[in-house]
Order: structure tokens, then C-alpha cells, then sequence
């Protein structure tokens, strides 16, 4: 056997018994990546909203803190016995996390009433529309309060509109929390997956005419700046289906905004959407 063939072996074993070494000194498991859609999220993940109290500041609505929180405004305002109009304080504390073994309120369930607040402390006087119109906001709460009605995950995701990437997700403080996508007044804009419509309006300063969808119990997805919006509150919808036409309201150009949150916190909507 040649001199080559001889170092060869050796190295070969020397590397065999090195690696061998380094598993079985390991204290650890072997690192294993937990997939989303082939994506990882665990970076993301740990930093997603886990506080179950939220105290109200300043210029605070319940749908900003539905939104921040990853809720339905529906769902705060049964869990906090806020009654129509949703009027807040500053200083309120306010549940944003469901307690499944909690018993349901005889507060909420008789009169919806909170006890001793001035309504005329309203932190932001509600538009009417930002809680959708009265036959959708009145449909049955026994929707939200099933855990069955949502998926555990999202089963596929797709590109909410057709058009140029404008916008990326920024990860600074002031930067994009979604992507934009450019278009033509009155394009289609669709579903990016199946969930049900938890808010259609323009409260939400800077998002013009706003839609969002939430998908399962810790993802909600929003679509901004609609000329017009073709669905209602509280309406389960298909991916694929269209529910707004592209537009300009509350931006100075027509685009999408598309914003994709995981137990409340925005992620990179490019994480999910399937590369074009």
C-alpha cells in the first residue's frame, strides 16, 4: 500500500473519531429547526406578544390594542366588559389574553357594563365605522369563542395582490412592519389564506380603509389603502378570494400595504408568501 494511500486512512479515522467524540461529549439535544411553511420563526417567535395585561396609554383605542395584541376588538371588549361604543381610559387595565378556564362573566352576560367608568373618558371618540356597521357587529359571539373555528396553522399562503415589490419588512423601530405592493386604482386584492374578516374601517391612523383577516389563533393578516372593500365583519373567506380593490386612502400613491402578525408581533410577510 503507498504512502498516500496510508495517510489517507489515517486522517479519514482520525476525523471519524474526533466527530464521534464531539456527539457523545454533547450535554445537549442536536439543534432542531422548527419549520413554519419550510421558514424558521423561532427568532421572531420569542418576542411575539405574551403579556396578559395591557395598560391604556394616551391615544390608545381598543382596535389599536386588538391589533398590537393580536386580538379581535370583539373578543377585548367581551373579555374586559367594555359595552358599545368601546369607550377606554388611560390607565385601564385590560385583558388581552384569554384564560380558557375562566367562567363567563354575569357582568358581560346581563348588561356588559363596567363598573364606575365616566364614558365621556374616552381616550379616542370611535368612528362608527371602525367597528364595523351594526347588523355585522351584533353577529353572534359564539364565532370567536369557539378555539375550533380556527386552525392550529395556516395551510397555505399566498401573494395578496399582482404587482412590483416596493416595499420590504424593516425591523427598526420606525421602519416598514409590512411589504408594499405597487398597482393600478381598482386592482383585486385577495386573501392571502383562509381565516374570517375580524375588522373592516378606517380607524387605524395611516392605513386608509383597512381589512383584517385573522387565520388561526395566533395569526392575523392586514390589507391598507383599499379604494374599496368588498367584504363584511365577520365573514369567513377563502384564500384567493377577493376582498378589496387596490387603492390610495391614507397614503399619497396607489399601493398595498400588507401586514402579516404572529401572536400580535409583525413579522416578515416575505417568510410565508411563496417566492415569485
Amino acid at each position: 500500500m503507498s504512502r498516500i494511500a496510508h495517510w489517507t486512512i489515517a486522517t479519514t479515522t482520525a476525523l471519524s473519531i474526533i466527530v464521534i467524540g464531539g456527539c457523545a461529549q454533547r450535554t445537549t439535544p442536536a439543534p432542531v429547526i422548527e419549520l413554519y411553511q419550510g421558514k424558521d420563526y423561532r427568532d421572531f417567535e420569542a418576542d411575539s406578544w405574551t403579556q396578559k395585561t395591557y395598560q391604556v396609554k394616551k391615544g390608545d383605542t381598543l382596535f389599536a390594542i386588538a391589533w398590537q395584541t393580536g386580538n379581535d376588538y370583539r373578543d377585548l371588549a367581551r373579555w374586559n366588559n367594555i359595552p358599545k361604543p368601546y369607550h377606554i381610559y388611560p390607565g385601564q387595565q385590560l385583558t388581552v389574553r384569554k384564560n380558557a378556564n375562566a367562567a363567563p362573566s354575569a357582568t358581560a352576560k346581563n348588561t356588559g357594563q363596567t363598573s364606575k367608568i365616566n364614558a365621556n373618558q374616552a381616550v379616542d371618540r370611535p368612528q362608527k365605522q371602525a367597528y364595523g356597521d351594526e347588523k355585522s357587529s351584533t353577529k353572534t359571539t359564539a364565532d370567536s369563542n369557539a378555539a375550533s373555528d380556527f386552525p392550529s396553522r395556516v395551510s397555505r399562503w399566498q401573494w395578496p395582490a399582482n404587482g412590483a415589490l416596493l416595499n420590504r419588512f424593516s425591523l427598526q423601530e420606525q421602519g416598514n412592519k409590512g411589504i408594499d405592493i405597487s398597482g393600478k386604482s381598482g386592482d383585486p386584492i385577495v386573501a392571502a389564506a383562509d381565516g374570517k374578516v375580524v375588522y373592516t374601517g378606517n380607524a387605524l391612523r395611516g392605513y386608509g380603509n383597512l381589512v383584517i383577516i385573522k387565520h388561526s389563533e395566533t395569526f392575523l393578516s392586514a390589507y391598507a389603502h383599499n379604494k374599496d372593500i368588498k367584504v363584511s365583519e365577520q365573514q369567513w373567506v377563502k384564500a384567493g378570494q377577493v376582498i378589496a380593490s387596490m387603492g390610495r386612502s391614507g397614503t399619497e400613491s396607489v399601493k398595498l400595504h400588507f401586514e402579516v402578525r404572529y401572536k400580535g408581533k409583525s413579522v416578515d410577510p416575505l417568510r410565508y408568501l411563496p417566492r415569485q
